[in-house]
């Protein structure tokens, strides 16, 4: 915006992540006046492009999977192909002692009691899972007793074997960037059943990292961006949403104002909830985003001049419970013209490690490399990180994070509009919650929920 007189549209929508930009190109195609208000200097949300060494790399969410029909559906709208992550050769797993195993499959080489013990484990996971109403979780059957306590009292409880328990804790920072003391019980049920299951969560091939899209996730926004055109405006950050029977006034950091019959915010919950609103939220709203915390989560990206480790036979996927990443995938472009590894740093590792020096945490990664793929993997071309818990309009990675009693005292919050101002974002999702597929999902809910409005 150039001046302060106000802009007048049919819709605003905050926010030019997936969910945002999905929101208003279906609200585009109904004829409906939007505009997008973005307070970063790019669009994408949690995906982000970088270019290194001639190619497009993800720092942001970068993998789809089977089931997530509407990614794929607007990917292919948007022209971009989609290819598989690289799986073949041997996987490899690195124990608390540095030991370095082989393996094939989902699950690692293990003995037999903690093969057992984890088989069992995930068996009642996936019973109690199935048990769970995506659409409203807090009126699922024994919702209280499930969110009062938190997923490590459930591991602790239910996990008989030290390795077992360790390789369960493993999964849950992969798979929610915390520690298993950060999230309640029925929000990590919620989670995989939003999913289909936690088999789909954790698995590559079959599950929801098995395939990427060409020139990046990141593209998806680029691409429905450039379709939306000057409707979108960037650095403008929404500071104060006020509402009455004749519309709603938005207003950002730079003293611009909007005048529209409804808005979208299709932004972390922590992050709307530092918006100001006129008149004030509902206490349940407010109460809900006080106790929305994000993941934690630092994404690294590992550039070699070639993938190396497939001519040894290695895929490029390992987990370790020495750390400091818990795990590793070959993320090389689809022309496998640089070989690029990327693995994340997450939970209190990430939030102890954020604190260092970027060089102390390179080489803490690249020593971590070279254990697993050899002492190429401790020269690389190039080193990137993105800390996403120091992004200012993200605040974490990789979605917000459900402690005990949120779900079920303020969980009806999440999705109800109030008044005027409709929610939107990855989290508000009852379909692949915290993924790319559920930004999608919930942009396009949230439109039709303003058009039906």
């Amino acid at each position: 915006m150039t001046d302060h007189r106000p802009h007048v549209a049919d819709v605003v929508v905050v926010g030019a992540g997936m969910s945002g930009l999905s929101c208003a190109d279906s609200l585009l195609r109904q004829g409906v006046d939007v505009l997008v208000l973005e307070a970063r200097d790019h669009v994408g949300g949690r995906t982000r492009l970088v270019e290194a060494d001639g190619e497009i790399l993800d720092l942001g969410g970068q993998f789809i999977g089977p089931g997530q029909d509407r990614v794929h559906a607007l990917a292919e709208d948007l022209g971009i192909e989609v290819f598989a992550t690289h799986m073949a050769g041997d996987h490899l797993v690195e124990t608390s002692s540095g030991r370095i195993r082989h393996w094939r499959g989902t699950v690692p080489r293990l003995s037999m009691p903690q093969l057992l013990d984890l088989a069992q484990a995930q068996a009642r996971f996936e019973r109690l899972a199935r048990t769970i109403d995506p659409a409203a979780p807090w009126s699922s059957p024994n919702a209280a007793v499930l969110d009062d306590q938190t997923l490590a009292t459930w591991i602790g409880r239910t996990l008989r074997t030290r390795g077992g328990r360790r390789l369960f804790s493993l999964a849950t920072r992969l798979m929610w960037a915390c520690e298993p003391s950060e999230l309640s019980l029925l929000h990590a049920l919620f989670y995989a059943r939003s999913a289909g299951s936690l088999q789909a969560v954790m698995a590559t091939e079959g599950g929801a990292q098995q395939d990427r899209l060409d020139q990046g996730a990141g593209e998806l926004a680029r691409r429905l961006a450039a379709r939306l055109g000057d409707r979108v405006r960037l650095s403008s950050p929404v500071r104060r949403i006020a509402q009455n029977d004749d519309g709603v006034l938005i207003r950002t950091a730079a003293g611009d104002t909007v005048r529209a019959a409804r808005v979208v915010v299709a932004i972390p919950p922590v992050l709307a909830g530092r918006i100001g609103y006129d008149p004030p939220l509902p206490a349940g709203r407010d109460g809900l985003t006080q106790r929305l915390a994000m993941g934690s989560a630092i994404k690294c990206l590992i550039v070699y001049p070639e993938p190396f480790w497939r001519s040894s036979g290695l895929s490029g996927q390992a987990l370790s419970l020495r750390g400091p990443l818990s795990g590793v995938t070959d993320s090389s472009p689809r022309s496998a013209n640089r070989g690029v590894l990327v693995g994340i740093l997450e939970g209190a590792v990430a939030r102890e490690m954020a604190a260092l020096p970027e060089h102390e945490r390179k080489n803490a990664v690249l020593d971590q490399l070279a254990r697993l793929f050899g002492p190429r993997a401790a020269r690389p071309r190039t080193y990137l990180e993105q800390d996403w818990s120091a992004e200012p309009f993200t605040r974490g990675a990789y979605a917000a994070l459900f402690p005990p009693g949120a779900w079920t005292q303020y969980g009806p919050a999440l999705r109800t509009p109030v008044g005027r101002i409709h929610w939107a974002g990855s989290e508000t999702a009852t379909r692949w919650y915290g993924y790319i597929d559920g930004a999608v999902r919930s942009g396009q809910a949230a439109a039709d929920e303003v058009l039906m409005s």
